[in-house]
């Protein structure tokens, strides 16, 4: 059995969707980080870096309950645990792991900035929203590029390279749906980039993904001033 201690932003779907993905016994306990519940001393001991997700794995390495924090490690552990979704070994392997590291190292981190900038950050940050957005779209062109020469992003395979960056793209379809902008559905200038979102989206495992996301829905539309600013690092939280 594996608990797994998640939220609904994109970081903690990829380690949820593994999760489904490998058919796993699993409890999915929401930490509620518009509450504070990431900032817990019980959470804190699972993670002393306060973020979702993680997982503890009650039968991990010799037998014993094992947590694990950071999503592309959860990712790595489950797959060579389970022996799916990253080969064992070769330039496949390495293939699946450089364009997982993309997601992490970039597109989440700057994808990240973009939504933080356009939805949340004060008037006169227009610098910020210009310098995130336009490595969005640099992002989004590369990963065209990509998926215009291979299948998958690690190749002819699924793995853990679009395990990792398919609820990414898929949210910021939805946050930005109506605009008309790069992130949107379908946007015609990325026809591979969504010839591969359909193909994932029609996975079992990310179906009941979706419907169990239903069930744990976000409270930051009811966040008070004060709960943004703590999760945010600003007002009397900030450090710098």
């Amino acid at each position: 059995m594996i608990d797994l201690y998640t939220s609904t932003s994109p970081s903690p779907q990829k380690a949820w969707l593994m999760l489904e993905e490998l058919g796993v016994a699993y409890r999915a306990h929401k930490v509620d980080v518009f509450r504070g519940g990431q900032f817990t001393a019980e959470f804190t001991r699972l993670n002393p870096n306060r973020k979702v997700p993680v997982i503890v794995d009650q039968e991990g390495p010799d037998g014993k309950p094992y947590a694990l924090f950071e999503s592309g490690a959860i990712l790595i552990y489950l797959a060579e645990k389970h022996g799916r979704f990253l080969p064992a070994s070769g330039a496949a392997r390495y293939d699946a792991l450089k364009w997982m590291m993309i997601q992490m190292a970039s597109v989440g981190p700057m994808l990240g900035q973009y939504n933080h900038f356009r939805r949340y950050a004060p008037e006169g940050n227009g610098y910020g929203l210009s310098r995130y957005g336009s490595e969005a779209v640099r992002l989004y062109e590369l990963l065209e590029g990509r998926l215009g020469e291979a299948e998958y992003l690690g190749g002819e395979a699924y793995t853990v390279a679009d395990i990792a960056m398919y609820p990414w793209i898929r949210a910021m379809s939805r946050l930005y749906a109506s605009d008309g902008g790069f992130a949107a559905a379908h946007n015609p200038d990325y026809p591979n980039l969504w010839r591969w979102c359909d193909v994932i989206a029609e996975r079992p495992a990310v179906q009941r993904l979706v419907e169990a996301l239903e069930t744990m829905p976000s409270t930051i539309a009811s966040a008070t001033p004060d709960e943004l600013d703590r999760v945010f690092q600003r007002g009397r939280y900030a450090r710098a």
